[in-house]
């Protein structure tokens, strides 16, 4: 199993852990905290809303875009509480994805009944 493979299973099986234990019904930043705490306790190296400087033209904005859960610094995952994934959703991760010129991205959708069907993997084109 590859790093990215193993990292995208450790992030699924956290995903399902904290949904077992907390369910549906929170707010995005709590299942957030909830998550990358989870995968440390499994020694996954995390980092929370990391900040992605945005340009323009060469000129570097005074806005910029978080990532809400940074794995290993190559995989990011977009945490949401939503009734339902919408496609301005996948947009965002696409575009995190190649802002920050990451392989992996996941969009985890915690306000499901199963979390397997909030759970969605993105890979950017390389």
């Amino acid at each position: 199993m590859n790093d990215y493979e193993f990292l995208a299973k450790n992030i699924f099986e956290s995903s399902l852990e904290v949904h077992k234990i907390m369910g549906p019904g929170l707010l995005e930043s709590i299942y957030e905290f909830y998550l990358a705490k989870e995968l440390r306790i499994r020694g996954i190296n995390v980092k929370t809303q990391v900040p992605i400087p945005l340009f323009y033209k060469g000129h570097e904005l005074e806005k910029d875009f978080r990532i809400d859960i940074l794995v290993d610094d190559k995989i990011i995952v977009e945490v949401k509480a939503v009734e339902a994934i919408l496609p301005v959703h996948q947009a965002q991760i696409i575009s995190y994805l190649k802002l920050y010129d990451s392989r992996m991205g996941f969009l985890i959708n915690f306000n499901t009944s199963l979390i397997k069907d909030g759970f969605k993997r993105f890979v950017n084109n390389y």
